[in-house]
């Protein structure tokens, strides 16, 4: 098995590469120092066959544990039969970083990270063997994909387990107390995993984080100044402020001192923040929960490398901006973050999509997008650009939504509203049993062309469901109402070719709505019917 590239939301690259019996885990970025151990960990992995025919008969808890056949070489995912643990750790060089303050939290994030990896692997047969052989493959009951951690390597630890259970990156069969008075045993911590649908559940906010450079650090969040602490600067300006500089690197460990986006921390923790209690008001005579700000203008709110188009998807608050909010996030043709001190070159003057593309501001995109007939026929804003600058003001001054831009490696593609049901017109036109308080809706359009396809509306269709429960943990339903009209001719008859690529990710079509400008076709998905967002 060839070495594998992973990229993480936050733009580090890790390379996966396989040792005996397991696989090696290292931040590209980091290894600058001749080291024989450089950063990063091994994990081992194995599998057993045996493990992938459990299966759970309705309404029956059995506590038995299942017969293992022998442990073989680890080749590809199975449903349930791999096992596996962190044997060794490297941790950066203390003359580049400080220790990291919470050790727990560093070994969460190299779980995370192996999982992220895990669960980027092709996914195995869902249906569960085992069961009647003569019944045929599309009838036999279907699994969740899990990958089981054994109590071993650095899991040996009496504290560690619990931890890492409590923060929800493994989850545990055992759901008692336990007999034992002595947590030297173990008891209860030996039947672990982590399954694909929970790990896309969990924001990786709370595991990301970054480690404090040192006084002399060679990584770039260490020292973010056009010139050296000690020497004065020619420019006789006074230097940028380190969170506003668009050169320093980003990463597993490194610092972050460029982007306002989802991962940046000049406090290097995690940026992840809980949902704040609950409050009620009223808006046109309707009790809702009184809701957060949304990210500010420009600020990006969701990354993802999506390794079957190839490039970074992001998404990102529109602008009322003049000119177009430079993109922070990572790109797939990005240079390497570090850069010799003093070589006197600068991410700045080395070519890339970021600063080679002249990106209109949001208002030229929306009255380019909004002015296709495409679009129009279906928004109904085409018209001069005071109309659509109207819109968008609209739109970012709305209580109950907030204006989205998308784009593939920093360049725009559509635009998109993120709004809460109960609000929304939407809200008046259905009973209360069919939505709750944190119910969350989605309108969307593609601008651009070369952008427009089935797979790519399933990745960015999916990516903005995924952001939706990661956003608040007590949204369990996604919807979308398209006008029914938006037809394609398919083999036999008409099909909604929108309403088609969100049933490929999991939507429902419930019924038709009447609303006073258009029928549309009322569409859900419920998180616990979603596995993960397309890759």
């Amino acid at each position: 098995m060839a070495p594998s590239l992973v990229h993480l939301p936050n733009g580090q690259i890790l390379t996966v590469t396989p040792v005996f019996a397991g696989f090696s885990f290292k931040a590209n970025e980091l290894n600058l120092h001749n080291s024989a151990f450089p950063p990063g960990w091994t994990i081992i992995i194995e599998s057993h066959e045996d493990e992938d025919d459990e299966v759970a008969v309705d309404g029956q808890d059995s506590n038995d544990k299942p017969k293992k056949s022998p442990a073989r070489r680890y080749r590809n995912p199975t449903l349930h039969g791999d096992n596996m643990f962190i044997s060794s750790i490297s941790i950066p060089s203390s003359t580049d970083f400080k220790p990291a303050t919470s050790p727990t939290r560093q070994i969460a994030m190299m779980v995370w990270a192996t999982l992220w990896w895990y669960f980027h692997q092709p996914r195995p047969n869902l249906h569960i063997k085992g069961t009647n052989p003569n019944m045929p493959e599309a009838g036999k009951p279907k699994g969740e994909w899990r990958i089981n951690i054994k109590r071993e390597g650095i899991f040996k630890g009496r504290h560690l387990l619990p931890k890492l259970e409590r923060m929800g990156i493994i989850i545990s069969k055992e759901s008692c107390v336990g007999e034992s008075i002595d947590d030297r045993t173990g008891e209860g911590w030996d039947r672990m995993f982590a399954s694909q649908r929970a790990f896309w559940l969990l924001d990786p906010r709370i595991f990301l984080f970054t480690l404090s450079p040192t006084t002399h650090s060679p990584f770039p969040g260490a020292s973010p100044y056009t010139s050296r602490p000690t020497s004065p600067n020619r420019e006789g300006f006074a230097p940028s402020r380190p969170d506003s500089h668009p050169e320093a690197g980003q990463g597993l460990w490194i610092p972050q001192a460029q982007s306002p986006g989802p991962y940046a921390s000049g406090s290097h923790l995690p940026t992840y923040y809980p949902p704040p209690p609950t409050l009620f008001t009223f808006t046109n005579n309707i009790r809702h929960p009184l809701r957060q700000k949304p990210p500010a203008q420009g600020e990006t709110f969701y990354t993802r490398f999506i390794p079957s188009v190839g490039q970074y998807l992001s998404f990102r608050v529109a602008s009322l901006s003049h000119k177009s909010p430079t993109h922070r996030g990572p790109v797939s043709d990005a240079t390497p973050s570090f850069l010799p001190p003093n070589s006197g070159v600068t991410h700045g003057s080395l070519p890339s999509i970021t600063n080679m593309t002249i990106n209109p501001c949001d208002t030229d995109l929306l009255h380019t997008w909004m002015n296709d007939p495409r679009v129009n026929a279906m928004w109904g804003e085409g018209g001069p650009r005071a109309k659509q600058e109207a819109f968008l003001r609209r739109a970012l001054n709305s209580k109950h939504s907030f204006p989205v831009i998308g784009c593939w490696d920093g360049q725009p593609f559509g635009y998109f509203e993120l709004y809460w049901v109960k609000e929304d017109h939407l809200g008046r036109q259905l009973s209360s049993h069919d939505f709750g308080n944190w119910d969350r809706g989605i309108h969307a359009l593609v601008g651009e062309q070369e952008f427009r396809g089935p797979h790519r509306v399933r990745v960015w269709l999916s990516a903005l469901v995924h952001f939706c429960w990661l956003a608040d943990p007590r949204t369990e339903r996604v919807m979308l109402e398209p006008r029914v009209d938006n037809l394609k001719s398919l083999t036999e008859g008409e099909v909604n070719r929108f309403v088609q690529y969100m049933v490929d990710v999991g939507f429902y079509k419930e019924r038709e709505i009447a609303f006073p400008h258009k029928q549309a076709a009322l569409m859900k998905i419920r998180r616990e019917g979603w596995e993960a967002p397309v890759l």
